[in-house]
């Protein structure tokens, strides 16, 4: 799984059917403060998560696991939204 922020939301009224009906965020990979770090990049939401919260994803098979279909064309999928990350002996983010 990976940490990441999410930066926003994308639109698309044609695609794939596997993909009908899924909300589409931008997510930035982030480290364990919430720092973002890397690459952009499209997923599904499967938790409701909003715009500037930290939440954990699956990718790969992994994420059409968790979309209930093996068969999706998602390669990224939002699982969770984080509280609070313990790392290293610290608490690195605390949802406010």
């Amino acid at each position: 799984m990976l940490i990441g922020k999410v930066n926003g939301t994308a639109v698309s009224t044609v695609k794939q059917e596997t993909l009908a009906n899924q909300r589409l965020l931008l997510i930035t990979p982030a480290d364990p403060s919430g720092n973002e770090k890397g690459n952009t990049f499209l997923a599904i939401d499967l938790v409701g998560a909003g715009e500037g919260e930290l939440v954990f994803i699956s990718r790969g098979s992994s994420a059409r696991t968790a979309a209930g279909d093996l068969n999706s064309a998602a390669d990224a999928a939002v699982v969770g939204i984080l509280d609070s990350l313990f790392y290293e002996g610290n608490t690195t983010f605390q949802k406010k």
